[in-house]
């Protein structure tokens, strides 16, 4: 499909058209709609055709198509979910799904169009945001604030300089990255192998743009609109990318916000802590059908 400023997005669709309900499942930064692949597996077994999921890459990343880095913006994600929703979801209520990037562009939506979540029957805020990303440390109180600022630099020098070719020959530093950010314990090799993938595939302005656009990311004041939805947040003990006090501050937000802490998860829940994620979804999914 193409966005409203003109690029394609790759999405996927499962399910029928009239199905009587529709999970859009929003990925995170860097990755792909593969970060949702557990969750659309375990979606597809428990309801089979009984419900219609979406999934989609963003502008910038995955087989969508690469945006310049002044486009690369979070109100840009949600102006691009609009457009999936409208085009590719069923007529009947939605259940929103966002990991990371994912979730603040549920609340980006949420400022621009609260009139969707009239549909809306069930939200999952999955290892996200709703601000203050200028303030996080990524664990390391010195040297965090300094490192915050330098990865997404570094990975974008590697992508100008160096090919996809050389980098899959050697991501070392997407691999230190990744273990050392992202995620918890334990680490399975293929989830990992999956995540330094991704960020391979991110162009420069994907890294640099939507980096410099979540440090002002600040919408707190947008949950409101979910007030009522029944709203589940999940975060890991080991998650320094948007650590346990910014799940709390979202699961304050929403009036009725159940807020779920996992013991020694990092910021990855989708792929680390597949069973738990899908399990959510499935309870928000099952009232409606």
């Amino acid at each position: 499909m193409k966005t409203f400023d003109g690029l394609s997005l790759d999405v996927r669709t499962s399910g029928p058209q009239d199905a009587p309900l529709t999970v859009l499942l929003a990925h995170c930064w860097t990755l792909n709609q593969a970060d949702w692949s557990y969750q659309v597996r375990d979606l597809q077994r428990e309801f089979g055709h009984g419900i219609r999921i979406v999934t989609w890459d963003h502008r910038g990343h995955g087989a969508s198509q690469e945006s310049p880095k002044a486009d690369c913006t979070v109100a840009n994600l949600a102006r691009d979910m609009a457009d999936v929703i409208e085009q590719h979801a069923a007529p009947g209520p939605l259940v929103l799904a966002g990991h990371s990037i994912g979730g603040m562009t549920i609340m980006a939506l949420a400022e621009q169009r609260p009139e969707i979540f009239e549909r809306v029957v069930g939200v999952a805020l999955v290892a996200t945001s709703s601000g203050r990303l200028d303030t996080v440390t990524l664990g390391l109180p010195e040297m965090g604030p300094f490192l915050r600022r330098q990865i997404p630099r570094v990975l974008a020098f590697r992508s100008r300089t160096l090919t996809k070719r050389a980098r899959r020959r050697a991501p070392i530093i997407e691999r230190r990255i990744v273990r050392n950010f992202l995620f918890g314990r334990p680490m399975r090799l293929v989830d990992a192998a999956l995540t330094v993938e991704g960020i391979i595939n991110s162009p420069a302005a994907t890294m640099v743009g939507f980096y410099e656009n979540c440090m002002e990311h600040e919408r707190t004041a947008a949950l409101k609109v979910l007030d009522g939805i029944p709203t589940q947040v999940l975060v890991g003990t080991r998650d320094v990318l948007t650590p346990p006090e910014h799940a709390r501050r979202i699961a304050d937000a929403v009036e009725g916000a159940v807020l779920t802490v996992i013991p020694e998860a990092g910021h990855m829940l989708p792929l680390e802590r597949d069973e738990i994620v899908s399990a959510t979804l499935v309870r928000l999914v099952r009232p409606h059908l």
